[in-house]
């Protein structure tokens, strides 16, 4: 009878230790959102990888005016692109705004490289939330740029925000971009 007692008692201390553990690693997972703007839709395939890798939600950060070609012709000094980047207080409004942004604890926020740096309506999505508490990963496209200038924008004009390292993701395979994402939980 005392051998049965000391075996219950382990079998149970050890399924009590295991349901711990369980709940332990539910609790840790974080909710994960990518948020993404995107002109010409490159930005929008690395949103959807990443989110599928991540296990994340998506969400489009829409201008309220879409662009058009002629709006996001760099060599045209009056293009609303140009414009817009040349007037750092510009910030063009945006339309479906999350109501949960609460519920996330980590955010990826994906735009394409215009001008060496992220364009001004991720200001305008970035003070649109409270992003307090969040841990904040960018990311981007680029036909040329690296992202180490809008990094360096986003964490000087968001000085208070637990900013993550930055990555380029152009052309990353889904075993690099696994690894970068691990690297930042």
């Amino acid at each position: 009878m005392k051998k049965i007692m000391v075996m219950l008692t382990a079998l149970l201390t050890i399924s009590l230790s295991a349901c711990s553990q369980k709940k332990t690693e539910t609790e840790m997972k974080q909710n994960v959102l990518v948020a993404y703007f995107s002109a010409s839709g490159t930005t929008k395939v690395a949103a959807q990888q990443l989110a599928e890798v991540a296990g994340a939600d998506l969400h489009e950060i829409k201008p309220e005016k879409p662009y058009t070609d002629a709006d996001l012709d760099w060599q045209d000094k009056l293009s609303r692109s140009s414009v817009e980047m040349q007037d750092k207080k510009s910030r063009p409004a945006i339309t479906g705004k999350l109501t949960n942004m609460k519920d996330y604890d980590v955010v990826y926020v994906g735009f394409p490289i215009w001008w060496y740096t992220c364009p001004t309506i991720i200001n305008t999505f970035m003070e649109a939330y409270d992003f307090n508490g969040k841990t904040v990963i960018p990311f981007a496209t680029s036909g040329g740029s690296s992202i180490k200038k809008a990094c360096t924008d986003l964490k000087a004009a968001y000085p208070n925000l637990n900013w993550k390292e930055g990555k380029l993701l152009n052309r990353t395979s889904k075993t690099d971009m696994q690894k970068w994402v691990e690297n930042n939980k």
